[in-house]
């Protein structure tokens, strides 16, 4: 039986199929290739994966929209899916502020369609992604999945809490088994250039300014993406049970969610020395003001997910930092070539 992959192209996405391929699975992987950021990168990850496992048919790649139902049932029509892993999304919390229409057909329409398919297919386990964004700004320290999350600051952070609580509806109805996954800030190799790894990284060795929010004042829970995928991969293998017992998140169908994070919150400014320092020159820092629909803090309380899957993250940014400079250099020396 097939794993279906979602946002197959996408950094955790195209990093999951290849995990899941060296271990045996077949992985059918979909994505639309939208030009949110360069679409050559999305192609070079598909490459990558295809590499990994040297052109064998265990790795099957369609180019199709899942906000589209139609699309998505011709395009699923012949595949014996058994498992979902539903990582597609709209990402980014400010283009949420540019272009909120695409949050609402990408997160809200296709996590229907997903959930609409695993229905159908009467799937063993569909796991999805949310977000740390669905906290808002809980001043409570860490966050933890029991935590209310009602009061999202970013349209990206409404459509991801919208999903977890139509995936509970659709577990509740239907007993579909579901786990929710809350990332928080994931960076490494093939990582997203969108994203504070990348940006701070490309411009400190062009000797560009890089922007520094709320004046520096931020903390995040930096997670390697060997870490997420790890998470990840425990949580797929590990369905939850219909036994009307109380799930991590509250549900008592078999819907549970967690927060999979380095369970540690980096200071901004440490953060950038890492990156100083792995790439062997100063930053110029452009202190700026909060930007709307960013929190100050995320710091991951990890306990549901270690308790019930042994999930325990073992990358700090002082180890994963210098393997994704390592890795931009060598991409981007290769892309001039």
């Amino acid at each position: 039986m097939t794993i279906l992959v979602t946002g197959a192209a996408g950094f955790i996405g195209s990093q999951l199929c290849k995990s899941l391929l060296a271990r045996g699975d077949e992985v059918l992987g979909i994505d639309n290739l939208s030009n949110y950021y360069q679409v050559k990168l999305k192609h070079d990850r598909l490459s990558d994966i295809r590499d990994s496992v040297g052109g064998n048919d265990r790795f099957n790649f369609k180019k199709v929209d899942f906000s589209d139902d139609t699309a998505l049932d011709d395009c699923l029509r012949d595949h014996a899916i058994d498992r979902i892993v539903h990582l597609g999304a709209q990402a980014g919390v400010r283009y949420s502020i540019e272009n909120p229409r695409a949050y609402a057909k990408s997160n809200l329409v296709g996590h229907l369609n997903i959930l609409e398919l695993a229905r159908s297919l009467k799937v063993r386990h569909l796991v999805y992604a949310s977000s740390s964004s669905v906290y808002g700004n809980n001043v409570s320290l860490p966050f933890a999945v029991e935590d209310r999350v009602d009061y999202p600051v970013s349209l990206y952070a409404a459509t991801k809490r919208s999903d977890e609580l139509m995936s509970e509806t659709y577990s509740h109805l239907y007993r579909i088994p579901q786990t929710g996954l809350r990332f928080f800030t994931v960076y490494g190799p093939w990582g997203r250039p969108d994203m504070a790894p990348w940006l701070f990284t490309s411009a400190i060795l062009e000797g560009r300014p890089i922007k520094v929010f709320n004046h520096g004042d931020m903390m995040r829970d930096f997670t390697f993406i060997d870490d997420i995928i790890a998470g990840v991969i425990a949580a797929l293998d590990n369905p939850p049970l219909d036994d009307g017992q109380l799930k991590a998140g509250g549900s008592r169908a078999p819907h549970r969610l967690y927060n999979i994070g380095n369970n540690r919150a980096e200071r901004l400014d440490d953060f950038i020395a890492v990156i100083e320092n792995a790439c062997g020159r100063e930053a110029i820092r452009d202190y700026q003001p909060m930007q709307p629909g960013d929190v100050p803090a995320t710091y991951a309380d990890i306990s549901a997910i270690q308790g019930d899957l042994n999930y325990s993250p073992s990358t700090s940014i002082q180890t994963g930092i210098p393997q994704f400079v390592t890795w931009y250099g060598k991409y981007t020396d290769d892309s001039l070539n």
